[in-house]
């Protein structure tokens, strides 16, 4: 079985707010005092990935889009037991909306050569989309399914239970195919000693935009403005002799505010 898992290098969704700042002169977001870190979505992928390596074996390429993606973050997969990494890394790349990024990564798996499954998390944190999955796999031709929590794959079929807002349901695929997993699918393994070790010598395979045939971005979404909302709240105590009264005063409140 070969499978690729698609992870994606973001700002930690865990960090402080405080450390989190827009810069409304470039639009980029950006976070002090903390590192990036590998999206949480695409770490339950990875795992996904190695419970189907562990129950029959097979391969494990991982690949991830960016401009200036820092190795001791990207490593990570490896450091958990993934075989090889493959690092999309080009300016071309920098800022890529949905669009860019699955054209990429698909022209990308193309020429990883034949592949089985290929993994995504569901959606990442910085931008909650949840569309690349489901792109990479209409670039392909080839089946997707979304938001899975189990993955069986074997005798070149696909058995997945797919969350729904009431359970989960099962879908039987053709492979190869795509599948974006959920949190459902199990706490990402730690990272074992040996294996951070084995991934520090490990080098990643690096791509250029060129050695993908893609001539440029692409991009087909504009950012207008990005800005961090703000959230205020007002509170106004209602008096009164006794309940009656307050209540009463309440229900004025609310009619002058035309809540009533």
């Amino acid at each position: 079985m070969n499978i690729i898992v698609c992870v994606k290098q973001v700002i930690d969704p865990e960090a402080p707010p405080g450390n989190f700042r827009v810069d409304p002169a470039t639009n980029k977001a950006e976070m002090k005092g903390a590192p990036p870190v590998i999206d949480p979505y695409g770490e339950y992928a990875v795992e996904a990935a190695l419970k189907i390596k562990d129950a029959g074996g097979g391969k494990i390429t991982v690949m991830s889009l960016g401009a200036g993606l820092l190795r001791e973050v990207v490593k990570k997969p490896l450091a958990m037991g993934a075989d090889e990494l493959v690092l999309l890394e080009d300016a071309a790349f920098a800022d890529a909306d949905t669009f860019t990024t699955a054209a990429a990564l698909a022209a990308a798996i193309k020429k990883a050569g034949d592949f089985d499954l290929v993994l995504c998390g569901r959606e990442a944190s910085d931008t909650n989309a949840g569309q690349t999955g489901a792109s990479i796999a209409e670039l392909l031709g080839i089946p997707c399914v979304t938001l899975a929590r189990k993955i069986d794959a074997a005798a070149g079929k696909l058995r997945v239970e797919r969350v729904t807002s009431t359970g989960y349901e099962v879908i039987e695929a053709p492979l190869p195919a795509v599948v974006t997993v959920s949190n459902e699918v199990g706490e990402p393994r730690y990272p074992t000693i040996k294996g951070i070790m084995a991934a520090k010598k490990k080098e990643p395979v690096t791509w250029k935009a060129a050695d993908i045939g893609i001539a440029s971005s692409g991009r087909r979404v504009t950012l207008n403005r990005l800005y961090q909302p703000v959230h205020e709240a007002r509170c106004e105590f209602i008096k009164g002799e006794n309940p009656e009264e307050m209540g009463a005063n309440l229900a004025l409140k609310l009619r002058e505010a035309k809540v009533l």
